[in-house]
């Protein structure tokens, strides 16, 4: 079939959204701005401020499919930003939030990130940060 464009930071507009349920989440929506079909490959690889880790994807939320986004679609990943029974540990507030995209390979590089703007008073997070695959419907990024 035809080569599916990758979607990235050049060709979506993202969001970075907190949630009042489930407790201590926040959803992420990928909009397709461009002119073709993107896939959104693998999980988001999100950086607070100037963090020195990665959060990990949870396994169990990949999808049976990579979501594809005809323009004008938009994709979703869940963010779990803190233990919500206080197990995680380092707890900050970020105030900068970069969105990197991976390619055809996992930990390959999809292009350009991007950087949502941030709620005004930041987002507080902890050791526990893990990330949900990327998903076509925002029922399944928040479930």
């Amino acid at each position: 079939g035809p080569v599916r464009t990758i979607c990235n930071g050049s060709n979506t507009k993202v969001t970075a959204q907190p949630v009042p349920r489930p407790l201590n989440h926040m959803l992420l929506t990928v909009t397709n701005t461009g002119s073709k079909p993107c896939n959104l490959m693998y999980y988001p690889v999100l950086r607070f401020d100037e963090m020195q880790w990665v959060p990990q994807a949870r396994p169990e939320t990949k999808p049976q499919a990579v979501p594809t986004l005809a323009p004008g679609e938009s994709g979703y990943a869940g963010v779990l930003l803190a233990a919500a029974d206080g197990s995680g540990d380092g707890g900050t507030t970020a105030r900068k939030l970069t969105v990197a995209f991976q390619g055809g390979t996992p930990n390959s590089d999809g292009g350009a990130a991007a950087t949502p703007p941030l709620p005004a008073g930041g987002v507080y997070y902890d050791s526990s940060l893990t990330v949900t695959y990327w998903q076509s419907s925002m029922e399944n990024a928040l479930g």
